[in-house]
């Protein structure tokens, strides 16, 4: 069995939310933290949804999101 983990970087994140609007299965949500560019970044709060689709790492426009696969 395969999991996905998800690793945002915040200073890289605007928090334009595409990944939150495309990913099939709400992984992302906008979390209270700031960045350095006053953003509230956006955090993979439910990773054990995730199908590994890589809708996120796709349609984000500034490269903030990196996705891995991890074999148990």
């Amino acid at each position: 069995m395969s999991k996905f983990r998800i690793k945002v970087y915040p200073e890289r994140c605007k928090s334009c939310q595409y990944c939150i609007k495309f990913c099939p299965k709400n992984v992302f949500e906008v979390g209270k933290k700031v960045n350095a560019k006053g953003y509230e970044y956006v955090e993979p709060v439910r990773m054990d949804d995730c199908i590994g689709c890589q809708s996120c790492t796709r349609i984000c426009p500034d490269g903030a999101i990196e996705m891995y696969k991890e074999v148990e």
